[in-house]
């Protein structure tokens, strides 16, 4: 079904785990020879040939920002501050008379959609420009509501030759908020128009052009390309599946209790994935007083869980099949953490409001950490903190959503530096891979947020880091896990499913291969923008393992 259990904390519940480095696997290769420090991880110089190093700065417009222009040919008749004599849902209120209506037919009775709304507003010199925003919407033609704006739709009206979705909503102190989209042309079964007003206490509060794109697979796209194929899929039960390890044959699932499946408890899944073609299941963990599990990691015998509720959640897999708990660190105060990273004989546990900070730990003793030190960075906005981080080279990259890209000199836990900063408008910095190219270190970044994309960095000053590439896809979607392979960058990307890059050019990433994990019509496939592909490890075993947010556990072959 399309319903959402969408609210703004899950939203950010869902950002997962950064695949970067751990000891013995591909997704975490050994040092470089002139790493530095021991320890360290990263890829070898692989940038050369064919690249040689130069590049032109590229210009930063950021994501999700810039005015796209008149979205449609209709026109919402009141103005902002205005009341419609009809009320906000009337149909009247909307100018249709430019529009070619009969195509509206092509809008489907089901589907999801990504809308983008483009607002006007007067300009210093008397002109008129724009920005947008994007918001997701869910058809449902049978057993409804369907879904916009992240409520449930109280009014429809569709013919042949009409679409108007509203919805309305009442707030504690009596007020109500309507929203309300009228379509205008439908060229597809893929795209529409249409303008867009909401209302508070039934004053116009917005008006906005829109467009609506449809989250099928990109036009002309099959399922796969490339090579990429399927090997095994393996529904998991337990929660919303948001991350994934692999060790010695065996899968570690983690889930959370809330978003995607209300209702299900979060934990983590275990299969035994000796036969990739065949996973099977071995144990389900699920602590009643500990359900926010987003990001796992392992080294030696212990599997590290980043826990929202109590920190990061230890446990002991000296017997794979059969995890057992530990201890939950640091145990003296519990910090919310949001994922999970170890690099040689270091632990470290970002974390999200309302820690907002970087956990240090010595894991020397695996089952055993000691906390070094807490790094908290100043924060620049209500939602900043350390969302992800990538080990390199004594660095450390932290992806600090609102605050960008952090780059931090750890070779010293008691001393640990802020070097550098790259930010962009509209910054959601989520997730990043290192390497080394042409002997420059190149940061490959993503945001998350809808119209997020790749971004390619040089930070060999991280004092003045540069944006030398760049890689997108639709403009509504939202990029999510990164991870690099030689010269291979794996990408989970939520609806646009699983792209790989060839990166060899820096400058130029070139996709070439891809798997649509994304059907409208999956079991419990919602219209939230975070859905889709979230997870991925490459460990070196031939196997690319994702993790879909609705279909579970996707073994592939490794390119």
């Amino acid at each position: 079904m399309l319903s959402s259990s969408r609210s703004s904390w899950v939203l950010f519940l869902t950002w997962s785990l950064l695949l970067s480095s751990a000891p013995g696997c591909r997704d975490s290769p050994q040092p470089t020879p002139d790493a530095g420090v021991p320890g360290d991880s990263g890829t070898p110089d692989s940038g050369t040939p064919p690249w040689d190093g130069t590049y032109t700065v590229l210009e930063e417009l950021g994501d999700g920002t810039g005015d796209p222009g008149v979205l449609s040919s209709c026109a919402l008749v009141p103005q902002v501050g205005e009341s419609p004599a009809g009320g906000c849902l009337d149909p009247a209120i909307f100018d249709l008379s430019a529009c070619d209506a009969r195509t509206l037919a092509n809008v489907p009775k089901d589907g999801i959609y990504h809308v983008r709304l483009r607002r006007e507003f007067a300009l210093a010199d008397g002109g008129v420009g724009g920005s947008y925003s994007t918001v997701t919407m869910g058809l449902i033609g049978d057993g409804g509501p369907s879904r916009f704006y992240y409520a449930p739709v109280t009014h429809e009206e569709r013919d042949a030759d009409s679409l108007l979705l509203g919805t309305h909503t009442l707030s504690r102190d009596g007020g109500s908020t309507t929203t309300v989209l009228a379509g205008c042309e439908a060229p597809s079964n893929r795209y529409f128009t249409g303008c867009f007003a909401r209302c508070v206490n039934g004053r116009v509060v917005q008006r906005a052009t829109a467009d609506a794109h449809r989250m099928l697979w990109r036009e002309g796209e099959d399922e796969s390309a490339g090579g990429l194929e399927l090997v095994s899929e393996t529904y998991v039960e337990q929660g919303t599946p948001l991350d994934i390890y692999v060790a010695n044959n065996h899968a570690y699932v983690v889930s959370a209790n809330a978003y995607l499946r209300p209702g299900k408890p979060g934990g983590i899944t275990v299969f035994d994935v000796t036969d990739r073609r065949k996973p099977v299941l071995k144990k389900l963990i699920s602590l009643p007083d500990d359900q926010l599990w987003n990001s796992v990691w392992a080294k030696g015998n212990a599997l590290y869980v980043a826990s929202q509720d109590t920190g990061i959640v230890v446990f002991d897999i000296s017997n794979p099949a059969d995890p057992r708990l530990v201890r939950r660190v640091p145990s003296s105060a519990p910090f919310a953490v949001h994922t999970v990273l170890v690099d040689g004989d270091r632990l470290y546990g970002m974390g999200l409001w309302p820690s907002s900070n970087t956990l240090v730990f010595d894991v020397s003793e695996p089952l055993e950490p000691v906390m070094l030190q807490r790094l908290a960075l100043p924060l620049v906005g209500p939602y900043d903190g350390a969302h992800d981080a990538f080990a390199y080279q004594g660095k450390l990259y932290i992806s600090h959503f609102e605050g960008g890209l952090k780059v931090v000199d750890v070779e010293n836990p008691n001393n640990m530096k802020l070097l550098g900063t790259y930010t962009y408008p509209n910054t959601t910095a989520h997730h990043n891979a290192v390497g080394t190219f042409a002997g420059r270190t190149i940061v490959f970044e993503g945001g998350e947020n809808h119209g997020a994309h790749l971004r390619v960095l040089d930070a060999s000053d991280p004092a003045h880091i540069v944006k030398i590439g760049e890689f997108k896809l639709r403009p509504t979607t939202s990029i999510h896990n990164i991870l690099l392979v030689g010269t291979r960058l794996y990408v989970a990307w939520y609806q646009e499913g699983v792209r790989v890059l060839d990166v060899s050019n820096p400058t130029q990433p070139r996709q070439v291969a891809y798997y649509n994990t994304h059907h409208e019509t999956d079991p419990g496939r919602t219209d939230d923008v975070f859905e889709g592909a979230i997870g991925i490890r490459v460990p070196g075993d031939g196997s690319v393992y994702i993790i879909d947010s609705s279909r579970g556990l996707l073994i592939m072959n490794e390119l």
